[in-house]
């Protein structure tokens, strides 16, 4: 894709954050020329007080677009002077400054630029918070996300038959309480996090209005479809965070991905401080795929990367800080889907090549 000049500035986020540079809308991001590669780059796990010095890595990628997948920053506060501050010093890093200057950048949250560790429905400051990360990403006035509850969200990139809807979900604004191992009792082996799938049907993650909305927009015409989820849809066994905690809201997005009959569609993660990808071969209605990245400077703790994930594809995961990046080559007559795990250099780490063909139901055309 080919990126018009730069002309939109983020108004009063401007005054707030410290002079970020020119934002470029992902509306002003043009088509991809017949033949040309889309390349997407994404990443989670960015704390505003270390260096960061992967942006330089990311750029020289040549993305067509970044993703934030979550953890954009680490807010943890129920103060949103503090808040602002913290953006701020990600606004101020030169290598993110670099990247506004090279291609649009879209963004969900996870739970420390949410405000709250592990945090749900319950945080107090919820609202408040999604204004100031509106804002901050330079959402327009007239976006739905600024007269509705959360900040899920979608994008259109390219002309039909080179179609990538970007979904961003919001997996904290809505999200009921989880069930946790109590303190003393025995884990299985290798779950190195606290929580365990709760039985209770009732418990939400995205909430019925996003639910609805989601349901909608798998409906929308495209080729490619990036669901963003800030916490890891298909692995679910490592006892932290994840979709897996409520069984019954994972089983009804694969059940909705097949009532849909939405095509092309696969996952990208962040939260756990490394990278992998996942895949759960017959639990949806073709192969669903989850890349996840996390760590642009955080590390993770000593066994977290060790855990179990039996969705895992073999020697895909990387313990150290990494970025994503999606490839989808438009050329030949089968489209390929390029998912890489790449170190902090930019050295690719772990790497697969899906034929857009096998994220398809049977019987399901390519247009």
């Amino acid at each position: 894709m080919n990126l018009k000049p730069l002309t939109t500035l983020i108004g009063p986020v401007a005054v707030t954050f410290a002079m970020l540079p020119a934002l470029i809308s992902a509306d002003e991001v043009e088509p991809a020329k017949s033949g040309a590669a889309t390349v997407i780059a994404f990443g989670a796990c960015a704390h505003e007080n270390r260096p960061q010095p992967i942006w330089e890595a990311v750029v020289a990628a040549g993305p067509d677009l970044f993703i934030f997948a979550g953890d954009n920053i680490y807010a943890d506060t129920n103060d949103m002077d503090v808040m602002k501050a913290k953006y701020a010093k990600l606004a101020g890093q030169p290598g993110y400054r670099k990247l506004l200057k090279t291609c649009p950048v879209l963004a969900t949250w996870d739970d420390h630029d949410f405000g709250v560790n592990d945090g749900g429905k319950n945080y107090p400051q919820k609202k408040e918070s999604a204004k100031i990360c509106l804002d901050f990403f330079g959402v327009p006035k007239n976006d739905p996300r600024r007269t509705r509850e959360g900040i899920y969200g979608s994008q259109i990139m390219g002309e039909k038959g080179r179609r990538v809807q970007i979904i961003l979900l919001d997996t904290r604004y809505f999200r009921d309480d989880l069930d946790k191992y109590k303190r003393g009792e025995a884990r299985p082996k290798n779950i190195v996090g606290w929580y365990r799938p709760t039985k209770d049907k009732r418990r939400t993650l995205l909430g019925e209005d996003q639910w609805s909305w989601l349901e909608e927009e798998l409906k929308k015409p495209a080729e490619v479809r990036v669901i963003v989820s800030s916490i890891q849809v298909i692995s679910w066994e490592k006892g932290m965070e994840c979709w897996g905690n409520m069984p019954h809201e994972r089983d009804r997005l694969f059940k909705l991905i097949e009532t849909t009959k939405a095509k092309g569609a696969f996952f990208i993660s962040g939260d756990v401080h490394f990278t992998e990808l996942s895949m759960a071969k017959d639990e949806g209605p073709y192969p669903l795929y989850d890349l996840t990245s996390s760590g642009l400077n955080q590390s993770p703790g000593r066994t977290w990367y060790t855990s179990v994930n039996s969705y895992r594809l073999p020697g895909k995961v990387y313990p150290g800080r990494n970025f994503g990046l999606i490839q989808i080559d438009w050329a030949g007559k089968d489209t390929t889907i390029t998912l890489q795990g790449r170190k902090e250099s930019g050295e690719v780490v772990h790497e697969e090549i899906i034929p857009l063909s096998r994220l398809r139901m049977a019987g399901q055309s390519g247009q």
